[in-house]
Formats: C-alpha cells, sequence, structure tokens
C-alpha cells in the first residue's frame, strides 16, 4: 500500500481511503501529495479487492488549492519526486483527476476549505458529501489566474451555467448548502462526520455486483455527451454482458433465497 508524506493510505474493507494530509496548509496541492494521489488511483484501478474509494483531508480541511508560495517561486516540497514527473509529465493531471478517471467509484468526504484545486479535483470525483460549515470556490480569477484543472469544461457540464460562471467569474466562496443548492455536491451533513457519511455510501457500493457498479459507472460518463439514440446504443454494448456473469447469477440466486449477495467479479 502507497503513500507520502503528504498523503496517506488505508483500507476500510473494500473501501480504499486516500487522505490528503498537509494540514499545516489546508492541505495545499503539493508534489508528494500529487505522487500519492496517482499511486492511489492506480492502486485501486489494480486491485480488485477495492470496490470504491474515499478522498478526504485531514485536520479539518479538504484542500485549499495549489501551493501559491510554491508557484511564486519559493520552491515545491518533494523534489525528490521530480523523478516521477520526468517519466510522466501528465502525472499532476492524472492525479487531479483531470487526465485519469478511476474505474471504482470515488466518493468526496469535505470538511472546511475545498477551494481552488480543491474545488477542481471534487469535479472528477463522483458522489461528494460535505460538512455543514465546509467552504468551496473557485478563486483563481482573484488571483489573475486560471483554473486549468478543467473547470471551465466540466463545471457547466455539472451544474447549471449560469450557476458555473458566476462560481468561475466572481471567485467568491460557497458554502456548503449553496453548493448543494446548485448541485455541485450531493449531501450536507453535521461538520465532522463527513467522513462517516461517505464510508457509509461506499459500503452501500461494495455490497452490489462490482462488475455492474463499474459498468454503470462508465457508461453514464461515456454517454453523457451521446445524443439519445447513440447513448442508448453505448448503454446496450455496455451493459449487455453484465447480465453474462456469474456476478448477475449471484445476484439473482441470493434475490430467490433472500440471502446476501456474495459476488466474485466473474
Amino acid at each position: 500500500m502507497g503513500g507520502t508524506e503528504h498523503l496517506t493510505v488505508r483500507r476500510e474493507g473494500a473501501t480504499l481511503v486516500l487522505t490528503l494530509n498537509r494540514p499545516d496548509a489546508r492541505n495545499a496541492l503539493s508534489l508528494p501529495m500529487l505522487v500519492g494521489l496517482y499511486d492511489g488511483w492506480i492502486e485501486a484501478d489494480a486491485d480488485d479487492g477495492i470496490r470504491s474509494i474515499v478522498l478526504t483531508g485531514s485536520g479539518g480541511s479538504f484542500c485549499a488549492g495549489m501551493d501559491l508560495k510554491a508557484l511564486a517561486g519559493n520552491g515545491m516540497q518533494g523534489e525528490h519526486y521530480r523523478d516521477r514527473l520526468k517519466a510522466d509529465p501528465d502525472l499532476h493531471w492524472k492525479a487531479m483527476l483531470r487526465h485519469h478517471r478511476p474505474r471504482k467509484p470515488v466518493i468526496a468526504a469535505v470538511e472546511g476549505y475545498c477551494v481552488a484545486g480543491g474545488t477542481e479535483i471534487l469535479q472528477g470525483t463522483d458522489i461528494r458529501v460535505a460538512g455543514a460549515s465546509a467552504t468551496f470556490g473557485l478563486f483563481e480569477v482573484r488571483r489573475g489566474l486560471f483554473p486549468i484543472g478543467g473547470s471551465t469544461v466540466r463545471l457547466q457540464r455539472q451544474i447549471p451555467r449560469t450557476h458555473a460562471l458566476e462560481m468561475l467569474l466572481t471567485g467568491r466562496p460557497y458554502t456548503a448548502r449553496e453548493a448543494a443548492d446548485i448541485g455541485l455536491i450531493g449531501h450536507v451533513v453535521p461538520d465532522g462526520t463527513a467522513l462517516e457519511a461517505a464510508l457509509e455510501t461506499a459500503e452501500r457500493i461494495n455490497a452490489c455486483g462490482p462488475l455492474a457498479v463499474e459498468a454503470v459507472k462508465a457508461s453514464v460518463y461515456e454517454t453523457a455527451e451521446l445524443t439519445e439514440t447513440d447513448g442508448l446504443a453505448a448503454e446496450l454494448a455496455r451493459g449487455w454482458p453484465v447480465f453474462d456473469t456469474a456476478d448477475a447469477r449471484e445476484g439473482a440466486r441470493a434475490f430467490a433465497e433472500k440471502r446476501p449477495p456474495v459476488y466474485k467479479r466473474a
């Protein structure tokens, strides 16, 4: 199991929990954090025993975005990881879920600040839970910067365009309730319970057929920009083979026998 000095990895049953771990900087993105994130996504993809992923932050914050001190020329921590970037110049974008989509569902558990790059990573997750005092926003324009983590493309596809443009062009903070009202997050829970709620959702996913879960997730993203006719054809191509699996037969038997199913990804 991987991890770096700024990203911890642990297992909770069939869930891989990735924790942004730089609390003194509100989990601002660092090179060790990006390397750890990328390795975490790859580990989840490669291990069939992992059925879901929870992404969270330590110290009461999710992620405050890029380390602006490093951007201003004061150096980025983790210089010993530079060889990883040289080997894969796209690693940071994959880590931020801009150029990589894990096969398994990713659930974000947000407390505190989830702004700038934090809100950009959030858009690459599938299900989002936040504590009541969480703060969201894309602050880049206030710093004369561009939200290049994918927000000008993704945000308008995830929330109404008027809200996307307001968030992008004003750089103002949003409360958790506002974020839920515009559809950026799905659930607002009491402060300090976002991780618990995310793990509960993960357990519900883990109890389902893993082949079906992965196919459903893939179909949703594959068909998002297709016409209805093309999308239905793609859905059929993706979904029909699931019915001819041992998992599907196990699900049917378990239902008939009124017992929990035992899935084996077959």
